[in-house]
């Protein structure tokens, strides 16, 4: 069985404009990685748990902040690890000087056996969708699309 994720894609809009919420994750190996990897805010859960619980959980594990209002589905997409993540909306403004990230013990380097503690995020940033799209990992990008979509249904609205 496949890993599961469950993630809260954070927006915005200004008449014309959509904005989304991207994270960037913390640690070595993406320090001085830009373009394709942000994420939105997600992390593990099992079976056991439901999806949106798990959302708000790790909103709040990433960002130091709870994840108020109501959860949209935005469906499921398949990461190249293989890693399904199950998404919903969430329409919010977030101050991103605000976040804080908890933080999570990695082997580093890999397979050397010592522990290091680093923040699951190192911070977190609004875009607007032409940005966030070519910021965010590739296998997320339908996310955005998705809430494109959902978003002008809604409202009506074009957005650039």
């Amino acid at each position: 069985m496949a890993v599961m994720s469950a993630g809260i894609v954070m927006y915005h809009n200004s008449g014309d404009r959509l904005d989304v919420l991207l994270v960037h994750p913390g640690g070595f190996f993406w320090r001085n990685r830009d373009l394709g990897a942000w994420s939105i805010p997600k992390g593990e859960f099992d079976a056991s748990e439901d999806a949106q619980i798990a959302a708000r959980r790790e909103f709040k594990e990433e960002l130091g902040v709870e994840a108020i209002g109501a959860l949209v589905p935005l469906g499921d997409i398949r990461q190249r690890s293989g890693k399904v993540v199950h998404a919903f909306a969430l329409e919010g403004d977030l101050d991103v000087n605000t976040v804080r990230s908890d933080m999570v013990a990695v082997e580093w380097p890999r397979r050397s056996g010592r522990m290091v503690q680093i923040p699951e995020i190192d911070r977190a940033a609004w875009f607007d969708l032409p940005l966030a799209r070519k910021k965010i990992l590739a296998s997320q990008i339908p996310l955005l699309d998705r809430l494109e979509l959902l978003v002008q249904s809604a409202r009506g609205v074009l957005f650039d």
